[in-house]
Order: C-alpha cells, then structure tokens, then sequence
C-alpha cells in the first residue's frame, strides 16, 4: 500500500492506494467516503470540491486525478517493491550501524565471554571471571583518562581476556608504567574486597572472586610483552640503556616461553610472539622514540610499585593455601610446582 499527498486548496488529501484500487482517501488525516461509479472511476465529495480518481492505469504505477470537470492529470504512485527494497536497506543500514557502535560491540563481547566460560566451565565461574577481567581492564582506561588520553574503553575477547584502547599515544615511559600497572591494581582492589567480603559473609564464591583475580592479574604481571608485567620491564630497563633493555625483555620472552611450554599454554606462546615483534620495533626506533625516559628515581619508583602489586597478589592467594576447597589451594600449588 502507497500513500499519494495531494496539496488541494489548502487542503492535504492522502489517497491510499494498491496495486489495483484505492482504497481510503483522508481529508486532513479524517477519512471521507468514497463513491464508486465504475471498475476504474472513484468520485470523492470533498465539500465543495469533487475528487475524481481514475485507476485504469494504476498497474503502471499511475494514477490519474481531476478536480471537478477540470482535465485530468497523471500522478506517478512509487512502486511499492522500492519502496519494500528501501525500507529493508534502511533497516540494513540501521542495523550495519548498531552493529558499529561501540557500545553494542562492547555489549556482544562481554555476552559473548560470558557464555564462552559458562560452556567450558559454569556460569558462576563465567561471571566471576569476567568481572575480574572487566575491573582489571576499568583501571587500564582510568589511567589513560588520568593521564588526558582520550580513550576507546575496554573490549573484552572471548578465550583470550581483554584489552584497553587510547585514541591518543603516551608521551613518557612513566604513563606506559602506571597505566600498566593500574589493571592489576584495580585487581588487587578486587581481591582484597573478596576476601573481606568471604569473612562478612562465610560463602566461598567471594574467597573464589579473591583467588581468581590474584592469579590472573599476577599472570599479567609476568615480565613478558604484550602483558602488563612486560610493559613495566620494558619501560625500566629502556630507560637505563638501550641494549639493557633489550637484553631484559628478551630475558622475559625466554621465561614467557618455559612457561607456554611447562603449562602447554599454546596460547600464550602466541602472545610472545607478538610482544617479540614489540621488542624489535622498540629497539630499531630506540634513538627516534618520542616517550621521555625515566629516571633513576622514576626506575625505583616503577620497580618498587610492579613488586608491591605482585606481592599483594601473592598474599592474597597464600591467605587460602591451606584451605579445604581445591579451588581455592589451587593458584599457590600453580606457584610452587
């Protein structure tokens, strides 16, 4: 069905029409009788105007129309499979760009982790990981919006974890340190609050919010590129010397590598290899670099925060070795093996 505007002294007249007929006729959104007088001719009393439609030609998409005895004149009607076709690539448009949208992206993605996890374990781990995962990555993007970065928030990647993301590039090594270290801080927080919450409350699910976040951002903080710790290790030892600093990442990518092996993390090898290719591009524009270096102050600074989160981690985690849950005995059994 077709909608025909007709601007009649003044008035608007709507004229509905399919693909054979007419079918209403509105005068200022009223609708008023129609007087048939044969298959193809529709009078319409419009008070002191008659309407005359003729539909004889209508199956071509026109329609004509006369104003009492004036002469007849030919309106084209829109096809209504164009008008179908536009209507579905408006809606394809429409739906192309929620799919952009950042927003829903995120949204899909965190769906997309939780359901991930919850078909490989439980829903109640699912949930209690991507919580971790996304209160680590919140503290990512409040030291690049601390630091005047504009940012493009977090993504989270089913299977893989997620990732912060700038719009803008940092200028000294100490905002790659700190906004390195701010996700496993932010981690800590979690921890810490885990497990005060589990002696509020007595349930496990609070100790095991505790256990999970201190092992996966101490994970993160193992000195190897692309992870945090990496960062932390590249941005110190590059701020020494040159050749320092590539001998303590690449002394980094060696531990990254007995790990993947030990724990057949085949995944994490592929994270290597990735912060290999970091490591070069960082050591072949060394003396081109625009991040103002650290100094031996900031050094010690950079050092004694990356051990003071680590060993936050690390306590947390030591607090339920001793524990009955298998759980939550588990991360220290990891460290010690």
């Amino acid at each position: 069905m077709v909608r025909i505007e007709l601007p009649i002294e003044g008035m608007m007249i709507s004229v509905m029409v399919n693909r054979h007929n007419v079918v209403q006729v509105f005068k200022e959104q009223q609708s008023v009788p129609i007087d048939e007088h044969d298959v193809h001719h529709f009078v319409v009393d419009l008070g002191h105007r008659k309407l005359r439609l003729n539909t004889e030609q209508l199956p071509a998409n026109i329609l004509a129309v006369a104003i009492d005895n004036a002469p007849w004149q030919w309106v084209e009607v829109p096809d209504t499979n164009e008008q179908k076709k536009g209507n579905w690539l408006g809606l394809a448009a429409l739906g192309f760009k929620l799919f952009k949208s950042a927003k829903v992206v995120k949204a899909a993605l965190i769906g997309a982790s939780v359901a991930g996890y919850a078909w490989l374990f439980s829903w109640q781990f699912a949930l209690m990981l991507v919580v971790c995962l996304v209160v680590h990555e919140y503290g990512h993007v409040r030291a690049m919006k601390y630091f005047g970065l504009k940012t493009k928030g977090f993504y989270l990647i089913p299977f893989v974890g997620g990732l912060a993301m700038s719009e803008d590039k940092m200028t000294t090594r100490w905002q790659d340190v700190v906004i390195s270290l701010m996700g496993p801080a932010f981690g800590l927080f979690t921890s810490v609050l885990g497990v005060v919450l589990y002696y509020i409350t007595g349930a496990d699910i609070f100790a095991g919010v505790a256990v999970l976040s201190a092992l996966l951002n101490l994970f993160n903080l193992l000195p190897i590129l692309p992870l945090d710790g990496g960062h932390v290790l590249k941005s110190i030892s590059f701020s020494m010397r040159s050749w320092v600093g590539l001998l303590a990442c690449l002394g980094g990518l060696a531990l990254g590598l007995w790990v993947s092996y030990a724990f057949g993390l085949m995944l994490l090898a592929f994270f290597i290899f990735i912060g290999s290719i970091e490591i070069l591009l960082e050591w072949r524009s060394r003396h081109q670099t625009h991040l103002l270096p650290l100094d031996r102050y900031g050094q010690l600074v950079s050092a004694a925060l990356y051990v003071l989160v680590a060993v936050g981690h690390i306590a947390v985690m030591w607090h339920f070795a001793d524990s009955d849950n298998v759980i939550l005995s588990l991360p220290v059994k990891i460290l010690s093996s």
